[in-house]
């Protein structure tokens, strides 16, 4: 489970391992980091991330998303089990921190812009650090479901026929088209409710 929230975020080892709940924002779609590399940290997480985090939480057991044992710690014993998981693969020499690299390049190829990139994985450049931010852009999520779904897809097996996101003119119309329509549709209901009430 580690392993692959790794791989879904971008994060580092140590921000994954040493995750508490309190970091955890699935409502904001993201991690509050109380202390990363750069200091304090709001990462944007995917849909994979936030659908992993609120089934764990029903389990929850301490203050740390992946507990250790005994009192109440985070899992110490991380280094062991890759050593375990990758020492007689084909991956041998294979780090955490390829994972991370691994969700930077996809996202690139995906078409984000390395602003984006820089925010999705907390890099000083494209950091989001200030305490009173409480809703990300909803770009950054979409980024975020975009990477983490595309390399959900891969870890499940799924063989992409395309390697780059396009934006291409008919999708971004019927994007446009549905979200249009929900807010008329919206309208329509409001007003409906209202004549209801005068009646």
């Amino acid at each position: 489970d580690i392993i692959r929230q790794i791989a879904l975020t971008g994060c580092r080892r140590s921000e994954i391992i040493g995750l508490r709940w309190s970091e955890v924002d699935t409502e904001s779609s993201c991690f509050r980091l109380a202390d990363s590399k750069e200091g304090a940290s709001i990462r944007p997480i995917g849909l994979p991330v936030v659908e992993f985090m609120d089934a764990r939480k029903r389990k929850k057991v301490g203050s740390y998303v992946f507990p250790g044992y005994g009192d109440d710690n985070a899992f110490g014993s991380f280094p062991n089990h890759w050593e375990q998981l990758f020492s007689k693969s084909s991956l041998p020499n294979f780090t955490p921190h390829v994972l991370r690299h691994s969700f930077a390049s996809i996202a690139n190829d995906l078409g984000f812009t390395e602003v984006t990139i820089a925010a999705l994985v907390g890099h000083s450049k494209g950091s989001v650090t200030s305490k009173y931010i409480h809703t990300l852009d909803t770009a950054l999520i979409m980024a975020a479901d975009t990477v983490s779904g595309y390399i959900k897809g891969l870890l499940d097996g799924v063989k992409f026929k395309q390697t780059a996101y396009a934006l291409d003119r008919d999708s971004r119309k019927a994007a446009l088209a549905r979200f249009l329509a929900q807010a008329v549709g919206d309208r329509a209901a409001e007003v409906e409710d209202q004549r209801s009430l005068a009646a």
